[in-house]
Protein backbone atom coordinates (compact mmCIF):
# COMPACT_ATOMS: atom_id res chain seq x y z
CA UNK A 1 0.00 0.00 0.00
CA UNK A 2 1.43 3.45 -1.07
CA UNK A 3 2.31 6.01 1.55
CA UNK A 4 -0.19 8.95 1.32
CA UNK A 5 2.54 11.39 2.47
CA UNK A 6 5.17 10.29 0.00
CA UNK A 7 4.46 13.13 -2.54
CA UNK A 8 6.98 15.99 -2.86
CA UNK A 9 5.69 19.56 -2.33
CA UNK A 10 5.69 21.98 -5.25
CA UNK A 11 6.90 25.59 -4.77
CA UNK A 12 4.50 28.21 -6.04
CA UNK A 13 6.54 31.19 -4.80
CA UNK A 14 9.27 31.75 -5.51
CA UNK A 15 9.15 29.89 -8.76
CA UNK A 16 12.93 30.19 -9.08
CA UNK A 17 15.76 31.39 -6.94
CA UNK A 18 15.04 35.07 -6.33
CA UNK A 19 17.56 37.93 -5.88
CA UNK A 20 16.55 41.11 -4.08
CA UNK A 21 18.60 44.33 -4.03
CA UNK A 22 17.78 46.32 -0.93
CA UNK A 23 19.23 49.30 0.89
CA UNK A 24 20.47 49.30 4.44
CA UNK A 25 17.58 49.96 6.82
CA UNK A 26 14.97 48.28 4.62
CA UNK A 27 12.25 45.98 5.89
CA UNK A 28 11.31 42.91 3.81
CA UNK A 29 9.08 39.80 3.94
CA UNK A 30 10.21 36.57 2.28
CA UNK A 31 7.18 34.52 1.22
CA UNK A 32 7.60 30.80 0.58
CA UNK A 33 4.40 29.07 -0.64
CA UNK A 34 4.15 25.34 -1.49
CA UNK A 35 1.42 22.95 -2.62
CA UNK A 36 1.21 19.28 -1.83
CA UNK A 37 -1.31 16.50 -2.30
CA UNK A 38 -2.29 14.46 0.69
CA UNK A 39 -4.13 14.51 3.95
CA UNK A 40 -3.82 17.26 6.50
CA UNK A 41 -1.77 14.94 8.64
CA UNK A 42 0.87 14.98 5.92
CA UNK A 43 1.47 18.77 6.27
CA UNK A 44 5.22 19.40 6.01
CA UNK A 45 7.05 21.69 8.41
CA UNK A 46 9.01 24.50 6.66
CA UNK A 47 12.37 25.61 7.99
CA UNK A 48 14.54 28.64 7.15
CA UNK A 49 18.29 28.97 6.98
CA UNK A 50 20.69 31.84 6.38
CA UNK A 51 24.02 31.15 4.69
CA UNK A 52 23.62 27.46 5.58
CA UNK A 53 22.75 28.04 9.25
CA UNK A 54 19.26 27.12 10.41
CA UNK A 55 17.11 29.86 11.87
CA UNK A 56 14.73 29.45 14.80
CA UNK A 57 11.16 28.56 13.88
CA UNK A 58 9.59 31.46 15.81
CA UNK A 59 10.95 33.97 13.28
CA UNK A 60 8.54 32.77 10.57
CA UNK A 61 4.76 32.56 10.34
CA UNK A 62 3.21 29.44 8.77
CA UNK A 63 -0.33 29.20 7.37
CA UNK A 64 -2.02 26.16 5.69
CA UNK A 65 -5.36 25.97 3.82
CA UNK A 66 -7.27 23.88 1.26
CA UNK A 67 -6.67 24.53 -2.43
CA UNK A 68 -9.51 24.64 -4.96
CA UNK A 69 -8.97 20.95 -5.37
CA UNK A 70 -9.97 19.40 -2.05
CA UNK A 71 -7.25 16.81 -2.35
CA UNK A 72 -4.49 19.48 -2.32
CA UNK A 73 -3.16 21.72 0.43
CA UNK A 74 -1.35 25.03 0.35
CA UNK A 75 1.26 26.13 2.86
CA UNK A 76 2.72 29.64 3.16
CA UNK A 77 5.71 30.49 5.32
CA UNK A 78 6.64 34.20 5.74
CA UNK A 79 10.00 35.32 7.14
CA UNK A 80 10.16 38.97 8.22
CA UNK A 81 13.55 40.70 8.18
CA UNK A 82 14.74 44.14 9.26
CA UNK A 83 17.99 44.89 7.44
CA UNK A 84 19.77 47.21 9.84
CA UNK A 85 23.29 45.78 9.59
CA UNK A 86 25.48 44.43 6.85
CA UNK A 87 25.29 40.96 8.44
CA UNK A 88 21.53 40.87 7.81
CA UNK A 89 22.17 40.41 4.10
CA UNK A 90 22.92 37.00 2.60
CA UNK A 91 21.33 33.87 1.11
CA UNK A 92 18.10 32.71 2.79
CA UNK A 93 16.72 29.22 2.02
CA UNK A 94 13.24 27.86 2.62
CA UNK A 95 13.18 24.06 3.19
CA UNK A 96 9.96 22.07 2.82
CA UNK A 97 10.54 18.32 3.08
CA UNK A 98 13.10 17.53 0.42
CA UNK A 99 12.48 20.72 -1.68
CA UNK A 100 14.10 24.12 -1.23
CA UNK A 101 13.83 27.68 -2.55
CA UNK A 102 16.38 30.49 -2.02
CA UNK A 103 16.31 34.26 -1.63
CA UNK A 104 19.53 36.22 -2.15
CA UNK A 105 19.55 39.64 -0.45
CA UNK A 106 22.14 42.11 -1.76
CA UNK A 107 22.88 45.54 -0.41
CA UNK A 108 22.80 48.54 -2.77
CA UNK A 109 23.83 52.14 -2.12
CA UNK A 110 20.93 54.55 -2.39
CA UNK A 111 21.73 58.13 -3.37
CA UNK A 112 21.11 60.25 -0.33
CA UNK A 113 19.55 63.70 -0.14
CA UNK A 114 22.80 65.48 0.67
CA UNK A 115 24.22 65.41 -2.89
CA UNK A 116 20.89 66.55 -4.30
CA UNK A 117 20.68 69.41 -1.80
CA UNK A 118 24.26 70.45 -2.54
CA UNK A 119 23.58 70.38 -6.27
CA UNK A 120 20.47 72.52 -5.80
CA UNK A 121 22.41 75.02 -3.67
CA UNK A 122 25.16 75.16 -6.27
CA UNK A 123 22.67 75.90 -9.03
CA UNK A 124 21.01 78.56 -6.86
CA UNK A 125 24.34 80.26 -6.12
CA UNK A 126 25.21 80.17 -9.82
CA UNK A 127 21.90 81.79 -10.73
CA UNK A 128 22.42 84.50 -8.12
CA UNK A 129 25.91 85.20 -9.45
CA UNK A 130 24.63 85.37 -13.01
CA UNK A 131 21.83 87.72 -11.96
CA UNK A 132 24.29 89.96 -10.11
CA UNK A 133 26.67 89.93 -13.05
CA UNK A 134 23.84 90.84 -15.41
CA UNK A 135 22.68 93.73 -13.21
CA UNK A 136 26.25 95.03 -12.84
CA UNK A 137 27.37 94.60 -16.44
CA UNK A 138 24.07 94.94 -18.29
CA UNK A 139 24.67 98.51 -19.46
CA UNK A 140 28.25 97.77 -20.49
CA UNK A 141 27.10 94.78 -22.54
CA UNK A 142 24.35 96.82 -24.17
CA UNK A 143 26.82 99.58 -25.01
CA UNK A 144 29.26 97.09 -26.50
CA UNK A 145 26.53 95.50 -28.60
CA UNK A 146 25.21 98.91 -29.73
CA UNK A 147 28.69 100.17 -30.67
CA UNK A 148 29.41 96.99 -32.59
CA UNK A 149 26.10 96.13 -34.23
CA UNK A 150 23.92 99.21 -33.68
CA UNK A 151 22.41 101.28 -36.46
CA UNK A 152 24.56 104.10 -37.83
CA UNK A 153 22.82 107.43 -38.16
CA UNK A 154 24.79 108.94 -41.01
CA UNK A 155 23.83 110.83 -44.15
CA UNK A 156 20.83 112.20 -42.32
CA UNK A 157 21.69 115.89 -42.72
CA UNK A 158 22.19 116.37 -38.97
CA UNK A 159 24.94 118.66 -37.72
CA UNK A 160 24.74 117.84 -34.01
CA UNK A 161 24.23 114.72 -31.96
CA UNK A 162 22.07 116.33 -29.29
CA UNK A 163 20.19 119.54 -28.61
CA UNK A 164 20.59 120.37 -24.89
CA UNK A 165 17.90 122.58 -23.38
CA UNK A 166 18.43 123.91 -19.86
CA UNK A 167 17.34 126.79 -17.65
CA UNK A 168 19.36 129.98 -17.17
CA UNK A 169 19.85 129.26 -13.45
CA UNK A 170 23.55 129.24 -12.42
CA UNK A 171 23.41 125.66 -11.17
CA UNK A 172 21.87 124.43 -14.40
CA UNK A 173 24.42 126.28 -16.53
CA UNK A 174 27.33 124.91 -14.53
CA UNK A 175 25.92 121.39 -14.73
CA UNK A 176 25.63 121.58 -18.52
CA UNK A 177 28.85 123.47 -19.30
CA UNK A 178 31.12 121.93 -16.69
CA UNK A 179 29.83 118.33 -16.54
CA UNK A 180 27.60 117.27 -19.42
CA UNK A 181 29.36 119.06 -22.26
CA UNK A 182 32.98 118.12 -21.39
CA UNK A 183 32.00 114.51 -20.67
CA UNK A 184 30.00 113.93 -23.84
CA UNK A 185 32.20 115.93 -26.21
CA UNK A 186 35.69 115.11 -24.95
CA UNK A 187 35.21 111.60 -23.62
CA UNK A 188 32.62 110.18 -26.01
CA UNK A 189 33.10 112.46 -29.03
CA UNK A 190 29.54 113.77 -29.32
CA UNK A 191 28.71 117.20 -30.69
CA UNK A 192 26.18 119.22 -28.68
CA UNK A 193 24.05 122.25 -29.39
CA UNK A 194 23.35 124.17 -26.17
CA UNK A 195 20.31 126.38 -25.74
CA UNK A 196 19.02 128.36 -22.76
CA UNK A 197 15.95 129.97 -24.27
CA UNK A 198 12.43 128.75 -23.70
CA UNK A 199 11.90 125.95 -26.21
CA UNK A 200 8.12 126.25 -26.20
CA UNK A 201 7.10 129.89 -25.86
CA UNK A 202 3.31 130.13 -25.73
CA UNK A 203 3.28 126.28 -25.72
CA UNK A 204 4.23 126.23 -29.39
CA UNK A 205 7.68 125.58 -30.87
CA UNK A 206 9.32 128.60 -32.44
CA UNK A 207 10.78 128.61 -35.94
CA UNK A 208 14.31 128.69 -34.53
CA UNK A 209 13.54 125.72 -32.33
CA UNK A 210 12.16 123.71 -35.22
CA UNK A 211 15.22 124.44 -37.32
CA UNK A 212 17.76 123.80 -34.54
CA UNK A 213 16.15 120.63 -33.21
CA UNK A 214 15.80 119.26 -36.73
CA UNK A 215 19.56 119.61 -37.10
CA UNK A 216 20.15 117.46 -33.99
CA UNK A 217 19.73 113.73 -33.64
CA UNK A 218 18.48 113.81 -30.05
CA UNK A 219 16.90 116.24 -27.60
CA UNK A 220 18.17 116.49 -23.99
CA UNK A 221 16.18 118.47 -21.42
CA UNK A 222 17.70 119.23 -18.00
CA UNK A 223 14.46 119.13 -16.03
CA UNK A 224 15.41 121.02 -12.87
CA UNK A 225 13.16 122.99 -10.53
CA UNK A 226 14.14 126.18 -12.34
CA UNK A 227 13.26 124.61 -15.67
CA UNK A 228 9.82 123.56 -14.43
CA UNK A 229 9.03 127.19 -13.57
CA UNK A 230 8.58 127.97 -17.27
CA UNK A 231 5.06 128.77 -18.37
CA UNK A 232 4.61 125.80 -20.67
CA UNK A 233 5.75 123.40 -17.92
CA UNK A 234 3.26 124.81 -15.41
CA UNK A 235 0.28 125.33 -17.68
CA UNK A 236 0.43 122.77 -20.48
CA UNK A 237 3.23 120.28 -19.94
CA UNK A 238 1.23 117.43 -21.48
CA UNK A 239 0.66 119.34 -24.71
CA UNK A 240 4.28 120.50 -24.70
CA UNK A 241 5.46 116.92 -24.31
CA UNK A 242 3.52 115.91 -27.43
CA UNK A 243 5.19 118.78 -29.32
CA UNK A 244 8.63 117.57 -28.23
CA UNK A 245 7.80 113.99 -29.23
CA UNK A 246 6.91 115.29 -32.69
CA UNK A 247 10.21 117.17 -32.97
CA UNK A 248 12.66 114.57 -31.64
CA UNK A 249 13.05 110.81 -31.42
CA UNK A 250 12.54 109.71 -27.81
CA UNK A 251 13.66 112.89 -25.97
CA UNK A 252 15.92 112.53 -22.92
CA UNK A 253 14.94 114.15 -19.61
CA UNK A 254 17.48 114.53 -16.80
CA UNK A 255 16.28 115.13 -13.24
CA UNK A 256 18.31 115.60 -10.08
CA UNK A 257 17.93 113.19 -7.19
CA UNK A 258 18.47 116.00 -4.66
CA UNK A 259 15.52 117.89 -6.17
CA UNK A 260 13.47 114.83 -7.05
CA UNK A 261 12.16 114.38 -3.51
CA UNK A 262 11.06 118.01 -3.36
CA UNK A 263 9.38 118.12 -6.77
CA UNK A 264 5.62 117.61 -6.68
CA UNK A 265 5.16 118.76 -10.25
CA UNK A 266 2.79 116.61 -12.34
CA UNK A 267 5.39 116.53 -15.11
CA UNK A 268 7.41 113.87 -13.27
CA UNK A 269 4.46 111.48 -12.97
CA UNK A 270 3.56 112.13 -16.60
CA UNK A 271 7.06 111.23 -17.73
CA UNK A 272 6.93 108.01 -15.68
CA UNK A 273 3.69 107.05 -17.40
CA UNK A 274 5.31 107.48 -20.82
CA UNK A 275 8.65 105.78 -20.19
CA UNK A 276 8.24 103.89 -23.47
CA UNK A 277 8.29 107.17 -25.41
CA UNK A 278 10.92 109.12 -23.42
CA UNK A 279 14.17 108.42 -21.58
CA UNK A 280 14.12 109.53 -17.93
CA UNK A 281 17.53 109.68 -16.22
CA UNK A 282 18.27 110.55 -12.58
CA UNK A 283 21.48 112.36 -11.63
CA UNK A 284 22.62 110.94 -8.30
CA UNK A 285 25.49 111.63 -5.97
CA UNK A 286 27.64 108.93 -7.56
CA UNK A 287 26.90 109.94 -11.15
CA UNK A 288 29.96 112.17 -11.30
CA UNK A 289 32.15 109.10 -11.84
CA UNK A 290 32.77 108.61 -15.58
CA UNK A 291 32.00 104.90 -15.25
CA UNK A 292 28.68 105.42 -13.47
CA UNK A 293 25.43 104.02 -14.84
CA UNK A 294 24.18 107.53 -15.61
CA UNK A 295 26.67 108.07 -18.44
CA UNK A 296 26.12 104.57 -19.78
CA UNK A 297 22.36 105.07 -19.90
CA UNK A 298 22.83 108.49 -21.49
CA UNK A 299 25.15 107.07 -24.16
CA UNK A 300 22.65 104.31 -24.88
CA UNK A 301 19.97 106.94 -25.46
CA UNK A 302 22.27 108.91 -27.78
CA UNK A 303 23.08 107.72 -31.32
CA UNK A 304 25.93 105.36 -32.01
CA UNK A 305 29.05 107.43 -32.47
CA UNK A 306 31.20 106.67 -35.49
CA UNK A 307 34.71 107.95 -35.97
CA UNK A 308 37.12 107.66 -38.86
CA UNK A 309 40.88 108.02 -38.61
CA UNK A 310 42.49 110.80 -40.58
CA UNK A 311 39.36 112.95 -40.89
CA UNK A 312 38.94 116.39 -39.35
CA UNK A 313 35.61 117.52 -38.02
CA UNK A 314 32.42 115.58 -37.65
CA UNK A 315 32.71 112.40 -39.80
CA UNK A 316 28.95 112.16 -39.99
CA UNK A 317 28.97 115.52 -41.77
CA UNK A 318 32.08 114.77 -43.84
CA UNK A 319 30.39 111.74 -45.33
CA UNK A 320 27.91 114.05 -47.03
CA UNK A 321 30.76 115.78 -48.96
CA UNK A 322 29.56 119.10 -47.61
CA UNK A 323 32.21 121.73 -48.33
CA UNK A 324 30.03 124.72 -47.73
CA UNK A 325 32.36 127.31 -46.12
CA UNK A 326 29.39 128.97 -44.43
CA UNK A 327 29.09 125.97 -42.13
CA UNK A 328 32.73 126.01 -40.99
CA UNK A 329 33.66 129.67 -40.76
CA UNK A 330 35.74 130.83 -37.84
CA UNK A 331 33.87 130.00 -34.61
CA UNK A 332 34.84 132.10 -31.64
CA UNK A 333 33.52 129.60 -29.10
CA UNK A 334 36.28 127.16 -30.04
CA UNK A 335 39.09 129.63 -29.37
CA UNK A 336 41.38 129.01 -26.44
CA UNK A 337 41.07 132.43 -24.88
CA UNK A 338 40.44 132.45 -21.16
CA UNK A 339 36.84 132.56 -19.95
CA UNK A 340 36.32 134.76 -16.94
CA UNK A 341 32.57 134.31 -16.81
CA UNK A 342 31.54 133.63 -13.18
CA UNK A 343 28.90 131.09 -14.17
CA UNK A 344 31.34 128.62 -15.64
CA UNK A 345 32.61 127.48 -19.00
CA UNK A 346 30.22 128.78 -21.62
CA UNK A 347 32.14 127.06 -24.37
CA UNK A 348 34.51 130.02 -24.91
CA UNK A 349 37.91 129.03 -23.64
CA UNK A 350 38.77 127.01 -20.56
CA UNK A 351 37.68 123.78 -22.20
CA UNK A 352 40.30 124.29 -24.91
CA UNK A 353 43.12 124.64 -22.38
CA UNK A 354 42.05 121.82 -20.11
CA UNK A 355 40.92 119.19 -22.59
CA UNK A 356 43.09 120.22 -25.56
CA UNK A 357 40.26 119.91 -28.06
CA UNK A 358 41.38 120.16 -31.71
CA UNK A 359 40.87 123.45 -33.56
CA UNK A 360 38.02 123.70 -36.05
CA UNK A 361 38.86 123.05 -39.69
CA UNK A 362 39.62 126.03 -41.90
CA UNK A 363 38.98 126.16 -45.62
CA UNK A 364 41.21 128.16 -47.89
CA UNK A 365 42.14 128.29 -51.51
CA UNK A 366 44.14 125.21 -52.51
CA UNK A 367 46.19 127.30 -54.96
CA UNK A 368 47.25 129.84 -52.34
CA UNK A 369 48.70 128.02 -49.32
CA UNK A 370 49.46 130.03 -46.22
CA UNK A 371 53.04 131.13 -45.85
CA UNK A 372 55.12 129.43 -43.20
CA UNK A 373 55.42 131.24 -39.89
CA UNK A 374 52.22 133.22 -40.40
CA UNK A 375 49.35 131.91 -38.35
CA UNK A 376 45.68 132.42 -38.90
CA UNK A 377 45.37 134.41 -35.68
CA UNK A 378 47.91 136.89 -37.06
CA UNK A 379 45.83 137.28 -40.18
CA UNK A 380 42.70 137.87 -38.13
CA UNK A 381 44.42 140.52 -36.04
CA UNK A 382 45.57 142.26 -39.19
CA UNK A 383 42.05 142.26 -40.54
CA UNK A 384 42.64 139.57 -43.14
CA UNK A 385 40.29 136.62 -43.55
CA UNK A 386 41.19 133.25 -45.07
CA UNK A 387 40.47 133.21 -48.73
CA UNK A 388 37.27 131.29 -49.47
CA UNK A 389 36.65 129.50 -52.71
CA UNK A 390 33.02 130.19 -53.59
CA UNK A 391 33.31 129.75 -57.34
CA UNK A 392 31.38 126.47 -57.28
CA UNK A 393 28.54 127.46 -54.98
CA UNK A 394 26.02 127.27 -57.77
CA UNK A 395 27.03 123.77 -58.82
CA UNK A 396 26.95 122.14 -55.38
CA UNK A 397 24.52 119.36 -54.63
CA UNK A 398 22.41 119.97 -51.54
CA UNK A 399 20.14 116.98 -52.11
CA UNK A 400 21.64 115.10 -49.14
CA UNK A 401 20.96 117.91 -46.70
CA UNK A 402 17.68 118.08 -44.83
CA UNK A 403 18.33 120.96 -42.45
CA UNK A 404 17.34 123.80 -44.79
CA UNK A 405 13.79 125.01 -44.33
CA UNK A 406 11.66 127.54 -46.08
CA UNK A 407 9.90 129.64 -43.47
CA UNK A 408 8.04 131.81 -46.03
CA UNK A 409 4.36 131.07 -46.43
CA UNK A 410 2.21 131.55 -49.50
CA UNK A 411 0.61 134.62 -47.93
CA UNK A 412 4.01 136.32 -47.68
CA UNK A 413 4.61 135.70 -51.36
Amino acid sequence: MADPCSGSPQFLTPATNETLELALGSWVELNCTVRWAGAESCQPIPTWSKDGQQLSSHRSQDTAWFAQNASEWLLASVLQLNLTHDTDFGVFACWVSNATATFTLQRVEVAGHVPAVLAALLVLVLLVLLAGLYVRCRLSLLLWYRDRYGELEVNDGKLYDAYVSHATAPDDRKFVHFIVKPQLENRYGYKLFLAEQNILPNSEPSADLIMNVSRCRRLIVVLSIAYLEQDWCNNSFREGLWRLLELSKKPIFIIFESQYREITHPAISLLKQHRHAVTLLVWRAGSMTPSSDFWKELCLALPRKVSFQGMVGDPQTQLQEDKDPMLILHSSYLDSGGDLHPDGDLGTGLRGYIFRSPPPPRIGSPSAPMASGVTEDTQLRDGHRPELDISDLGSRNYGARTDFYCLVTEEDI
